[in-house]
């Protein structure tokens, strides 16, 4: 079955290690004949939550920035790929504040497909788990999520270290068998 994948990346330096691992998610995922889209959200405009709540009744954002686009693109995927660079052993701040502005529409995120990508200069596994643990958070508010994988690019201090990591295969396993 053909399904609509969105690749969330966080990545504030294009060509960097998180986003390396997106594009190996997308290619497998393009090669198994499913529609991908993906969003490098540095190149977008988000603006902060500002806890106004106009989303509770409205549905929507008061905010008119870019991220109405992208929540429109996140209810209509089947698959969401969220993917970040770990900095200080948790998601970089591009990717909470999307997940923060998520709120007109978390409620319609039903029976989503979730795949998360993490690149990090450390190596331990232990130490990841808390940037997981942020994602999982983000899941567990969304009806029926169901976390497929977790791609651990560990080692990965410099831009371009990933590409020597088994996580770049992994990455590319997931997106083939999304």
């Amino acid at each position: 079955m053909r399904k609509n994948i969105l690749i969330l990346s966080a990545s504030p330096r294009k060509g960097g290690n998180s986003g390396l691992l997106c594009d190996q998610f997308r290619k497998g995922a393009q090669e198994a004949g499913h529609a991908v889209d993906k969003i490098r959200i540095a190149e977008k405009a988000i603006n902060y939550c500002t806890g106004c709540g106009f989303c509770f009744e409205k549905k929507q954002c008061a905010q008119q920035d870019d991220m109405a686009e992208i929540l429109d693109k996140m209810v209509a995927a089947d698959v969401i790929v969220m993917a970040t660079p770990v900095y200080f052993y948790t998601m970089c701040g591009q990717m909470k504040t999307l997940i923060d502005r998520t709120c007109p529409v978390y409620t319609l995120l039903p029976d989503k497909e979730l795949y998360f990508i993490l690149a990090a200069a450390d190596g331990n596994k232990q130490v990841l788990e808390r940037t997981v643990e942020g994602f999982r958070g983000f899941a567990n508010c969304l009806e029926n999520a169901r976390e497929m994988g977790v791609v651990y690019g560990a080692n990965a201090w410099n831009m371009g270290d990933i590409k020597e990591s088994p996580a770049m295969a992994q990455a590319y396993e997931f997106g083939k068998n999304a």
